[in-house]
């Protein structure tokens, strides 16, 4: 018997129990539309992180204050008091792998402006930091040096503040708000960023001079962070070693392992985030695979139920010279072919699941090529793995007790 008769064979079979056929590929329909949204949704969740996390430059790095130690207990960072502005001019002016450097402070607050108030977040820093954190001007100005030394009472903010303190079509510019109870001058406001990966709004921000935050709002000497930008991505490394030394040499510290500090990259951050959506994207992929099994064995079952109702059939088929084979080979293919249909109704079903939850997050629609080309091939080995034994039953089957079966 030719492969062309065989297909017929099984094709007209999956016709004449067309419910029951749609039935059985609906486990492995299940199964490869999982599959391939897990494996896709989380391809697209990677490079969205990705992405905002290169908005900010990945030759940027971020120097923070070690966490403290007090009887063998990790106390965190947050009253950790090692960074200075000296650290900050240090790295500046001995560090020649870094272009950009800014000391950063910050605090929460109201901020005000007549009846309208909002609370927000005033950030210090130097005029570097919105080159370094990726930020624009859309009107006004940056503060200056002169500003940080005379401590001006001025900022930049955000379009979320702006939006929240100044009427529609009022220009901030030159306008007056109070962050607490101190008054700042607003000199410029910020183009849009939205939200970042975390859904963190990143246009409600004030942007004001380092000293002013320290002086006028902390009362302290120390800051939270140090913001630097390397020359370009590839000295990121030799630019975090001269950081080190500056610093260490700056605290006194002759043993790396009493740092009173931390360096990060961005590099580091966009590793570190790839590798944990990585593994939680094998993760889901595995968990839908579970469901690929059932359909397998929904798959088995139904082909067991097929080869006792055909038992006459195949009877009468192996009397008039149908070879063994012939009929495992039928009965394989009819099989096969219930798992292939299934598992490309289910590529199908899985890419549009994927393509309507990337849109409704916002995030990049991805196609796995990888993903899709394995789960056909899974299709095809599930439907032969599968109706093999059912196969095999229905090939040795005795002919003349197989024309009695009832």
């Amino acid at each position: 018997m030719n492969f062309s008769n065989l297909f017929k064979i099984a094709y007209q079979a999956i016709l004449r129990n067309k419910t029951r056929s749609l039935l059985t590929m609906l486990g492995v329909i299940i199964g490869i539309s999982s599959v391939i949204a897990m494996v896709s949704l989380g391809q697209s969740s990677t490079k969205s992180i990705n992405e905002q996390i290169s908005t900010m430059g990945t030759n940027l790095i971020m120097v923070m204050r070690a966490n403290q130690q007090r009887g063998g207990v990790n106390m965190g960072n947050t009253n950790s008091q090692t960074l200075t502005v000296k650290d900050c001019e240090s790295i500046k002016a001995q560090c020649k792998y870094i272009s950009y450097v800014s000391p950063m402070v910050s605090a929460s607050g109201q901020t005000v402006r007549g009846a309208n108030n909002w609370p927000s977040s005033m950030q210090g820093g130097s005029p570097d930091i919105l080159t370094i954190r990726k930020y624009q001007i859309s009107k006004g100005t940056m503060f200056t040096d002169d500003d940080i030394k005379e401590y001006k009472k001025v900022c930049l903010i955000g379009t979320t503040v702006a939006e929240n303190l100044f009427a529609e079509g009022e220009d901030p510019v030159g306008q007056e708000i109070r962050f607490g109870s101190i008054p700042f001058k607003v000199i410029g406001v910020l183009e849009s960023k939205g939200e970042n990966q975390m859904g963190q709004d990143q246009d409600d921000i004030i942007f004001a001079p380092y000293s002013t935050v320290m002086k006028r709002i902390l009362a302290t000497q120390y800051v939270h962070m140090i913001y630097a930008s390397a020359a370009s991505e590839n000295v990121a490394n030799q630019a975090v070693e001269e950081i080190e030394t500056v610093l260490r040499a700056n605290h006194k510290i002759t043993n790396p392992g009493n740092d009173d500090f931390q360096v990060r990259t961005q590099a580091e951050m966009l590793e570190m985030m790839s590798s944990v959506s990585g593994f939680l994207t094998i993760l889901l992929a595995a968990i839908a695979s579970i469901s690929l099994i059932v359909g397998g064995i929904g798959i088995m079952n139904i082909m067991y139920v097929t080869v006792t109702e055909r038992t006459k059939e195949i009877g009468l088929r192996t009397a008039i010279g149908a070879r063994g084979r012939d009929i495992m080979y039928q009965f394989l293919l009819e099989s096969a072919m219930l798992s292939l249909v299934g598992g490309i109704i289910g590529i199908i079903f899985g890419l549009v699941i994927s393509y309507v939850v990337s849109a409704a997050l916002n995030w990049p629609f991805v196609i796995s090529g990888t993903a899709v080309i394995a789960s056909f091939i899974v299709c095809a080995a599930t439907g032969i793995f599968f109706g093999w034994y059912p196969a095999k039953k229905a090939a040795n089957l005795d002919p003349i007790n197989a024309l009695r079966y009832e």
